[in-house]
């Protein structure tokens, strides 16, 4: 393949690092409106969902489209920005339409059918299924049922498949590294090997540096069979630390329990290295911000990168009407986690590859970019969102 696309940002304007971390904190937090055309965004599935994916002011960022924020996103000549009350606050680039989206396998199933392009990481669900969807077990803030019910996907990503995908991104437009997760499985190994499978296609053929992702499996020496295939990192995602937040909204997750979680952690970063495993920590569903801080520091002490993200409700899902958490309440937590990473050496350069590497879903390395409060005892200062105490869920 020829006549390569990059996917490179621009280098930022200039923009005090601190105001674009908290113009990006807002915009995730109120969202904004779309007036003008953005090709690369996404509805339902795994994450990131609901979401326009576009460059502010180089920084990849994911933002959930709203009709009622303050902040739009406008054409302007050959370019786009966003603004607030009629004046311009940054700069935005870098949302066309991938070039490979537009082709196909040999035996018809569409590109875009197999992975996404999120800004410069290409993405994948391998397994569009979960053992959680569609009964009392299913996670109140995830949609990987609902792309596969769209038809914008298929079940299940074979890895030759995969890696045809992966040689189209890299070579069209530019991707950097792979991302590929997987739906829970009821196997020992909660899915892993398979996810790693088609990683280690990717990587052997596009070359791309991979994260996979896949929930804590009964015999950690899964997780040396998933280094031995070549993937470079991976994400264990616990998505709350508050047991009582687990319980609510992803009870399959609770009944693993946090201590495995960690278990599984520790096992990982002796076999992969510090700030090469990670875990999605989502704010804004109730959780009790203290603990969650505490909770974030001890997985960094033992090398893993805690990726803190606002909740993005996803239409359909059993969180859809749950809104995002305020500014006022992510910033503090965003500051202390920061401080405990700058302090420990991890960053998303540590990460490699995977939504830690990417970034664009939260602001967190931004934060760690603009200076971090350094780590304390004391309260985060954030206020603790009401309990969700009512999610309707599908038996």
């Amino acid at each position: 393949m020829t006549d390569v696309v990059s996917t490179a940002p621009p280098s930022s304007t200039g923009s005090n690092t601190a105001d674009v971390a908290a113009l990006i904190m807002e915009l995730q937090a109120v969202g904004m409106r779309i007036e003008t055309t953005l090709e690369t965004s996404r509805k339902g599935g795994a994450g990131p969902s609901d979401s326009g994916m576009l460059w502010v002011e180089g920084v990849p960022v994911t933002v959930p489209p709203s009709a009622d924020s303050p902040y739009a996103l406008r054409a302007e000549d050959g370019s786009q920005g966003i603004y607030l009350h009629g004046v311009k606050v940054a700069s935005v680039s870098g949302t066309s339409r991938p070039r490979f989206y537009d082709l196909t396998t040999a035996d018809g199933v569409p590109y875009h059918q197999i992975a996404l392009l999120h800004l410069d990481s290409l993405a994948s669900t391998v397994v569009q299924t979960c053992n959680y969807w569609g009964n009392s077990d299913q996670c109140g803030f995830c949609g990987i049922g609902l792309s596969l019910a769209s038809g914008a996907t298929i079940a299940k990503k074979t890895p030759a498949m995969l890696a045809e995908v992966a040689v189209a991104a890299k070579e069209l437009d530019g991707a950097v590294d792979a991302t590929l997760t997987t739906g829970s499985s009821v196997a020992p190994d909660r899915g892993a090997l398979y996810v790693a499978r088609c990683g280690q296609a990717v990587k052997e053929a596009a070359g791309l540096p991979v994260e996979v992702q896949f929930e804590p499996p009964r015999d950690l020496t899964v997780l040396d069979r998933v280094h031995d295939m070549g993937i470079d990192a991976v994400g264990v995602h616990i998505e709350s630390f508050d047991p009582a937040v687990l319980a609510r909204v992803a009870p399959g997750k609770f009944r693993t329990g946090v201590d495995r979680y960690f278990q599984t952690w520790e096992r990982a970063v002796e076999v992969f290295g510090e700030g090469r495993v990670s875990t999605y920590v989502i704010l804004g569903m109730g959780e009790d911000p203290d603990l969650t801080v505490e909770m974030c520091r001890r997985a960094v002490d033992i090398g893993v990168y805690p990726f803190v993200v606002p909740l993005r409700p996803v239409a359909g899902s059993l969180m859809e009407h749950v809104p995002a958490p305020s500014r006022e309440y992510t910033e503090p937590i965003y500051r202390k986690v920061a401080g405990f990473l700058a302090a420990r050496g991890l960053g998303a350069d540590t990460a490699v590859a995977g939504c830690a590497r990417c970034q664009a879903c939260s602001s967190l390395n931004l934060v760690q970019r603009a200076g971090a409060a350094p780590p304390c005892a004391s309260p985060t200062g954030a206020t603790r969102p009401a309990p969700l105490l009512q999610i309707g869920r599908r038996n």
